[in-house]
């Protein structure tokens, strides 16, 4: 049997893949380890019970976190089988290598600084930026998304809100085990966890929608088409007031070329009515795939 070798194009896209999977991956360690960790935030999955467990046991966090995703990739394995997503499985093991390793180089008894809501912010935007990218990228750093795929696969259990609730008690237990003080900051963290996600993901995917109307749709549409390298969609328009033959342009930019844009339409239609706004989803060729 013989097999076909993958094309330079398809290494190339898998080498991009894991470079921008790797990067994010250890900005989530550097903000786990440095700042979440030595504070005793509990909010956030596996690594918020990591702080927890190692406060009832003579065991690290990042030990802790170690085994627990050890043990939820396993299960992953047994009840997804080939559904398992590789790229959750190495971002995992990579994730837990790096606090593992981490610890090792540069052993932490104390907060870096003495300002917790400082270091609050860190904890919450290092590791709030790499799982936006990994997500973006349809990769996870496994944790509790692990037991989510094995939930939607067995269960009708509402995933979103039993996540939410597992956060919710991890974070709720700091009440009981650390201070006052502790369990509000992770309380803090736990509700701007997800707005600095959902924010960065939105900024990333950020594009604009532009509506075009014109009398001459072709010069517009020919610079879409061949100095932007994205295409549009022409309808014909009547104007309600002068009742003049008019046509709208469609099409959907990158920020950048959608100050290109505007620029061209200035000087070749000056009085091109455009509206422009901000879009994130957007499904198709040239965007993201269904």
């Amino acid at each position: 049997m013989k097999f076909a070798l993958p094309s330079q194009e398809t290494i190339l896209k898998a080498a991009k893949e894991y470079t921008l999977i790797t990067l994010s991956t250890l900005l989530m360690a550097v903000g786990i380890y440095f700042f979440k960790f030595p504070n005793n935030f509990t909010f956030g999955g596996v690594t918020g019970l990591a702080v927890v467990v190692s406060q009832v046991m003579p065991i690290s966090p990042s030990t802790v976190n170690f085994i627990v995703n050890l043990v939820l990739l396993l299960l992953g394995f047994l009840f997804l089988g080939k559904g398992f997503g590789v790229r959750t499985v190495y971002s995992s093991m990579l994730l837990s290598v790096a606090l593992s390793g981490m610890e090792y180089l540069w052993p932490l008894d104390k907060p870096l600084t003495d300002d917790p809501l400082l270091e609050l912010i860190f904890a919450i935007v290092l590791p709030g930026l790499g799982s936006a990218i990994l997500f973006n990228i349809g990769a996870s750093s496994g944790g509790t998304d692990v037991v989510a795929m094995i939930l939607k696969k067995f269960t009708s259990v509402n995933i979103g809100n039993a996540l939410l609730l597992s956060d919710l008690l991890i974070t709720l237990s700091a009440f009981f085990i650390f201070d006052i003080k502790t369990f509000l900051f992770s309380m803090l963290g736990l509700f701007s966890k997800s707005l600095v996600i959902d924010n960065v993901i939105e900024s990333i995917n950020l594009c604009k929608y532009f509506n075009v109307v014109c009398s001459s749709p072709e010069p517009i549409c020919d610079y879409i088409v061949h100095k932007l390298g994205r295409s549009a969609t022409v309808c014909e328009a009547e104007g309600a007031f002068s009742h003049d033959k008019k046509y709208i342009i469609f099409t959907v930019l990158k920020r950048y070329q959608a100050v290109q844009l505007r620029q061209y339409i200035k000087q070749v239609e000056p009085g091109a009515f455009i509206l422009i706004s901000n879009t994130s989803e957007i499904i198709g060729k040239g965007f993201h795939s269904v």
